[in-house]
């Protein structure tokens, strides 16, 4: 059986301010609408048995995933189970895991297909012609490997060496894995025909896996199953106690296993292939240029300018005599960025996150299991938002020590518990809640609740909601 993994986390900081930890890289949406994680998943079932896949993501990731796959119109959510991770790991963690639930769930030979969620793949006919060759390899034993045929000598991946045919298979023996290199040896590589681009997509059985890891980094596996172990349950979503979880090495895939195995293979893939690494590569992938090169995505004047990518969600960006520049307007924030030093906005993440800046991590519109929530003023004396509830689902239980709150009904019916008082609020009706009094927000219809809420206090941050109640598993475990 054929389970494909897909690894959906990471921060994308290169892709600031669109990519943020709370809405990271998967579900930056394309020009088309759909999510680096729609097509994921989309891929996914081309190739799956029975429609089985495996998301492995972070546990502040849950719900935003099952949105995403509920909104696909081939997704069976209960054939699409959720192993969570308490925090960041790395990609060995993840597969071993991955490994280990697959086993359990699918039995020891099952074949998986592991794919990070923030890839970009447009020819899925070769795509799912090329897995087919990958599993014929993984179901003879080999630990295969995905390699991507060099455009250009790009010195921000990993290489393959490849090495020989491997007899009766559409594949070759993986010489060596070559770490990232330098302008040169890039060129070099690309020259000698002999090296691939290392896709971080993988493809073996389960019990091959194990069975190397067993040999090549024992302490990794035995980690891994101590953390399958203490799973807080085995149904999905599978949530793994954080302690155990942390104490797994923060290893790759690569380093821990592929680059030890004693047999690996490589498929050159014939599908076209991006990672999305930085602004260069989208706007290289995201729009038709005019005759001057630029490229627009949004709304924008373009006057005397050349070979710029200009990006806005919500505002008129107007370019005048510039070039080769990248600007991102995603309302909150922009980015002015050369584009040949687009790499380096991770360094502004850094900045940020060194300040305590908000913006580091969250958009103007933050999403909740329960909905979202949008902030239209962040003042001194007030703050205020719009929050959208879906249907059927409800807010924690909490208070406020430094805050009062008013919520006035813009669209559908709430219902309001403020203290021991429950009461329904419909379009136009509005509800004061006091500082230090325990209320609760819930959608009890079949549509959207549409909010605004004005808080008035001496400070607004999230961490001054003390919940009581929460229906998702946000409020601390009781020593």
């Amino acid at each position: 059986m054929l389970v494909p993994v897909i690894l959906s986390g990471g921060a994308g900081t290169r892709l600031w301010p669109v990519s943020r930890s709370a809405y990271p890289k998967p579900f930056m949406r394309m020009g088309d609408g759909e999510s680096l994680l729609h097509k994921t998943l989309d891929r996914a079932l081309r190739v799956a048995d029975h429609g089985n896949i495996l998301t492995v993501t972070g546990r502040d990731y849950y719900f935003l995933t099952r949105d995403e796959y509920a909104n696909h119109p081939a997704a069976d959510l209960d054939k699409l189970p959720f192993l969570l991770e308490p925090a960041g790991r790395n990609t060995a963690p993840a597969v071993l895991l991955a490994a280990l639930s697959a086993t359990d769930r699918s039995g020891a030979d099952a074949t998986l297909l592991i794919l990070p969620a923030d890839h970009l793949i447009r020819d899925i006919d070769a795509f799912v012609a090329d897995v087919a060759r990958a599993a014929a390899l993984a179901r003879d034993g080999w630990l295969v490997t995905f390699g991507i045929r060099p455009t250009h000598p790009e010195t921000g991946f990993g290489y393959i060496r490849m090495g020989a045919a491997i007899e009766g298979r559409e594949g070759r023996a993986v010489g060596a894995f070559v770490e990232k290199p330098n302008r040169e040896t890039a060129e070099s590589y690309v020259a000698s025909g002999d090296y691939v681009w290392n896709s971080g997509m993988f493809c073996f059985r389960a019990d091959t896996l194990l069975g190397i890891a067993a040999d090549v980094c024992p302490d990794v596996l035995a980690a891994a199953r101590v953390c399958y172990a203490s799973a807080l349950n085995h149904e999905s979503p599978v949530e793994f106690a954080r302690d155990a979880f942390l104490a797994q090495p923060d290893i790759s895939i690569d380093y821990a296993i592929m680059e030890r195995a004693p047999r690996v293979a490589v498929v050159p893939a014939s599908f076209d292939w991006s990672d999305i690494g930085s602004w260069k590569a989208m706007s290289d992938l995201e729009a038709e240029a005019d005759g001057a090169g630029n490229r627009v995505r949004g709304q924008a004047i373009v006057v005397e300018s050349q070979n710029c990518y200009i990006q806005s969600d919500t505002r008129i960006v107007a370019a005048v005599g510039v070039k080769d520049l990248v600007i991102v307007d995603t309302g909150d924030a922009v980015l002015v960025a050369d584009r040949d030093r687009a790499q380096q906005v991770k360094l502004v993440v850094e900045r940020l996150r060194a300040e305590n800046h908000d913006a580091a991590s969250f958009h103007k519109t933050v999403y909740r299991p329960w909905g979202s929530f949008t902030v239209l003023e962040d003042a001194t004396d007030c703050k205020v938002k719009r929050l959208v509830v879906k249907p059927g689902h409800v807010l924690s239980l909490q208070l406020h020590h430094r805050r009062s709150e008013h919520w006035t009904v813009v669209d559908g019916t709430a219902k309001v518990r403020i203290g021991e008082e429950e009461m329904l609020l419909g379009r136009n009706e509005s509800a004061y809640i006091p500082m230090n009094t325990v209320h609760r927000l819930e959608n009890p219809t079949d549509r959207d609740v549409h909010l605004i809420e004005v808080q008035c206090g001496d400070y607004f941050g999230e961490d001054d909601i003390v919940r009581l109640e929460d229906r998702y598993g946000r409020v601390p475990a009781k020593s």
